[in-house]
């Protein structure tokens, strides 16, 4: 694994307990992807769940922003972490 990878993962499991530390949003987490609470723990490490996490704070830019006003990091963060993690880059349709 190289550094950005690692970092990328990082970031991802600090969005998931800012996302934990909100009872809507971690709501919202576990509706959309189908994990249940079990599931935080046990693929926390797990960079499939890494992608789901990091899409779904992508899905709305005020979930970014806050995010990234919490942790005091750039706004491309999060998707330049995606971008870093297996499976994470953006496909090309043509």
């Amino acid at each position: 694994m190289n550094n950005r990878q690692d970092s990328a993962q990082l970031l991802a499991i600090r969005a998931l307990a800012w996302l934990a530390s909100d009872e809507v949003l971690i709501r919202e987490f576990l509706t959309a992807t189908g994990a249940g609470p079990d599931d935080l723990r046990a693929r926390a490490a797990d960079a499939d769940f890494h992608l789901a996490i990091l899409d779904f704070l992508l899905m709305d830019d005020r979930r970014v922003m806050a995010f990234c006003d919490a942790h005091s990091l750039p706004y491309t963060e999060p998707q330049a972490a995606r971008a870093a993690l297996p499976g994470g880059a953006v496909p090309h349709w043509t």
